[in-house]
């Protein structure tokens, strides 16, 4: 059992990052752990396995937890073994079975006499048979190295296993023998991820937030239909504030109305009547000040429910703030874009591909190329640019404009601010108030405009990208997204979806994330 209770952490610089957190995580439970990036998940992560200790709370654990954080080259200077933490166990084996039986060496062992055996059918379901345990870390590839710590869940067998992002790297191949394992296993887990099809074979989902943590017992899929019913409250609540705030406002209008008619109508009187002047000064300084009044006590009510109806608002999901507005009326259905027959492209007097490549695509396609790591799908991407030429067959590229959108966001400008960045886009000539105004609307508000795109995260970057293409005059003709979903969270994840949803020109897409595959339409697959 987990169990949680009344968390804090604070950054060095004193900022906290998240207060007063409480979770209970039974035995065998398999739960997600989900929100927006900066919201202290992996931190979270990081003080359930020990790694961090929090600046107050209680942790409880009554299981060594098996940590898989996200793999950055944290460990390129350890061999395999090292990084699994059994090079120790294995030597000793080896020293015992080279008649070296020495006390220190059992001890080393602890009687783990399969551990051997273990390691080479761990390697062997995670596809790793080519890889042997004296081998550093520094030679895998990302998703080599993640398998090689999904390996290490076999060998070690813990009860608790916590997972950061664990499916990043991994193809489409090594997803599904993780998916495997989240189905199959008996270990309790807890996983940060934004992998949707992975969350779903979850049983409770998460959310952390700045407002805290709660808890959804359902998949994924049940905890979006969740949320769906509670945006749906929420802009009812929005609704009805909007329609009480136009209804004060009225009757604001009507009250001060009608008051300025009966002092106009009883000055008139009194005039008639010849009050003496000492007199009226007084009767005009009570109506003033019953004029105030009642201005004071609606302008109270208004601004009540302004700061009621500003909170609702701000409690919206940003994908709601945001608007949309590429212009694709230059593109023409069915156009054909490119063809390649009988293609191929050469490295080293060796062929890319066995067999040459002939496909073709027209304007309007939604189109996905798949193949494992290392099949070729960059080189092919450079041949549709025309970055590259092929070595065998021929090219036909109809004059068009493409965007090219990796996974880092490369078109920005890093030494660009954001606003700048937008700026370059501005091939329509818009005002600068305008730009903004597309700032804004992306979520970028006045004090970022100003930032570096440096110091942009993931989402930033994606966010600002997207507005850079609707503040250029023209949608591009292509747009080809590589592996665009590894670096964002799941509320920037469905940013992107949105955005290329309402694009209408071809969209060409290299990525293992199925659930987005879905979410974008693609109709077609391409092979290499």
């Amino acid at each position: 059992m987990l169990i949680l209770q009344n968390i804090s952490y604070t950054h060095s610089n004193k900022e906290v990052l998240f207060g007063n957190i409480s979770l209970t995580v039974n035995h065998h439970n398999k739960i997600a752990l989900i929100g927006s990036n900066g919201t202290g998940k992996s931190t979270l992560l990081k003080i359930i396995a020990g790694e961090l200790q929090p600046v107050s709370g209680q942790r409880i654990v009554d299981a060594e937890p098996y940590y898989i954080p996200q793999i950055f080259g944290q460990y390129n200077h350890l061999t395999i073994a090292q990084a699994l933490k059994i090079e120790t166990k294995l030597n000793a084996l080896q020293e015992i079975l080279n008649e070296n039986v020495t006390e220190e060496n059992y001890t080393l062992l602890d009687d783990d006499w399969t551990i051997e055996e273990r390691c080479n059918e761990a390697l062997q379901h995670w596809q790793l048979t080519d890889l042997n345990l004296s081998q550093k870390m520094e030679t895998l590839s990302g998703g080599q190295k993640t398998k090689v710590f999904l390996a290490g869940i076999s060998i070690h067998q813990p009860e608790l296993v916590l997972l950061d992002e664990p499916s990043n790297h991994l193809d489409v191949p090594g997803r599904q023998l993780l998916y495997d394992f989240i189905q199959s296993t008996k270990s309790t887990l807890v996983v940060v991820s934004h992998d949707r099809k992975l969350l779903n074979l979850l049983d409770t989902i998460c959310e952390l937030s700045k407002h805290g943590i709660k808890v959804y017992g359902g998949n994924y899929d049940f905890f979006t239909a969740q949320k769906e019913i509670e945006n749906n409250a929420l802009n009812q609540d929005i609704q009805s504030k909007e329609k009480a705030l136009r209804k004060a406002k009225e009757k604001e209008r009507e009250t001060l109305e009608r008051q300025q008619k009966l002092d106009s109508r009883g000055k008139g009187k009194q005039e008639k009547a010849g009050v003496a002047k000492i007199m009226m000064n007084t009767l005009r300084n009570n109506a003033e000040n019953s004029t105030s009044k009642l201005k004071s006590v609606h302008a109270e009510k208004i601004g009540g429910i302004s700061k009621d109806l500003q909170e609702l608002r701000s409690a919206l999901p940003d994908i709601d703030k945001m608007r949309f507005g590429f212009d694709n009326s230059s593109l023409h259905q069915g156009k054909v874009l490119f063809t390649a027959t009988e293609i191929n492209f050469t490295y080293s007097t060796q062929s890319l591909w066995n067999d040459n490549l002939s496909f073709q695509f027209t304007s309007g396609e939604r189109i996905v190329l798949k193949g494992t790591n290392g099949s070729g799908k960059t080189t092919l991407i450079k041949l549709i640019l025309g970055t590259l030429e092929p070595q065998t067959g021929t090219i036909y590229r109809a004059d068009n404009k493409s965007v090219y959108i990796d996974q880092d966001y490369s078109l920005l400008d890093n030494k660009l601010k954001v606003y700048e960045q937008a700026q370059q886009f501005n091939s329509s000539s818009l005002q600068e108030h305008e730009i903004k105004i597309r700032l804004n609307r992306f979520l970028f508000s006045r004090e970022d405009w100003d930032k570096p795109c440096s110091a942009l995260s993931g989402g930033e970057r994606m966010r600002l990208l997207l507005c850079c293409l609707t503040i250029s005059s023209q949608s591009p003709d292509i747009i080809i997204l590589d592996e665009p979903t590894n670096n964002l969270d799941i509320k920037n994840v469905e940013i992107l979806t949105a955005a290329i949803n309402e694009y209408q020109g071809t969209l060409i897409v290299v990525s293992h994330d199925e659930y987005f595959l879905e979410e974008v339409r693609v109709g077609r697959v391409i092979e290499v």
